[in-house]
């Protein structure tokens, strides 16, 4: 955003170490570097720089978006707030995170998207906050010790990617529906990571048998587990998660499960005031 005149100025003082005033040239002796960041993409639209201190620029520096899940959720983990409330245990699965991390990586590359504008970290950052802020509400209100974030509080993305991503679509596309459409993606991908179909089929049996599952992000977490009984097939695969560590965890690692069918069509999904029912 510098004028032009300034930007000579700067130009005199990086390259000849003295800036005149009044015409008058003053000596300076500086020992100092300068550090400029920019998008390369929209930079321009802001301000023009001129090309003779873009010549006297010593080194451009093109840095990217991380370009792996793992990298994601190191960054993720790292720049976050974390909320500390009094009798709260936070435990967040492991395939939350990757899910959350996902839906990133997806964006980055989802044609609904304009990738000129990007799509940062901070989405990820903020995303990540959300969910687990969902997670803790419904621990303070139904009094339960642990967190963990379950399918159910991934609602709570909508707010935080909104706003956050630029639309590149031709019609009317609202961003619910590719924010919807990056999250039934990012499941599908982390259940495919964990799990082959062939290992539920003792589970679509049962659904199939006339079973049927409710969850929501309002249910407490022992109403899953004394769901789990009734439900073979399920014990191994939570197993698999690590997710017998409480009843928030077990909680997280069912919906996950059920989802990731549903995604792959083995289960059907009725939802109805935030209430969610999955059968076959």
């Amino acid at each position: 955003d510098l004028a032009e005149r300034i930007q000579v100025g700067l130009l005199n003082i990086m390259e000849e170490r003295d800036v005149q005033i009044r015409g008058y040239k003053i000596r300076l002796p500086l020992d100092v570097y300068v550090v400029a960041s920019a998008n390369p993409e929209d930079y321009t639209n802001r301000g023009r720089i001129i090309t003779p201190l873009k010549d006297r620029v010593g080194s451009e520096i093109r840095t990217h978006y991380p370009r792996t899940v793992e990298h994601e959720i190191q960054i993720m983990e790292s720049e976050s707030n974390h909320f500390i409330t009094e009798g709260l245990e936070i435990i967040f699965p492991q395939f939350m995170k990757e899910i959350i991390a996902e839906i990133t990586q997806l964006a980055r590359r989802s044609n609904d998207i304009s990738q000129r504008s990007g799509v940062s970290v901070r989405v990820s950052i903020s995303n990540f906050e959300n969910v687990l802020s969902s997670a803790s509400r419904r621990a303070l209100r139904l009094k339960e010790r642990y967190v963990a974030p379950r399918i159910s509080d991934l609602s709570a993305i909508f707010a935080s990617t909104s706003g956050k991503i630029e639309l590149d679509t031709v019609g009317d596309i609202k961003e619910e529906r590719v924010v919807q459409k990056l999250i039934n993606a990012a499941v599908l991908s982390v259940f495919g990571d964990y799990f082959e179909n062939r290992e539920f089929e003792q589970l679509v049996a049962g659904f199939e048998r006339g079973l049927s599952v409710h969850v929501g992000d309002d249910m407490p977490s022992m109403e899953y587990v004394n769901q789990l009984s009734k439900v073979g097939g399920l014990s191994k695969a939570i197993d698999k998660l690590n997710g017998r560590g409480s009843p928030a965890s077990i909680a997280s690692s069912i919906e996950f499960i059920l989802e990731g069918l549903h995604l792959n069509r083995r289960l059907n999904k009725d939802e109805v005031r935030g209430k969610i029912r999955y059968r076959r």
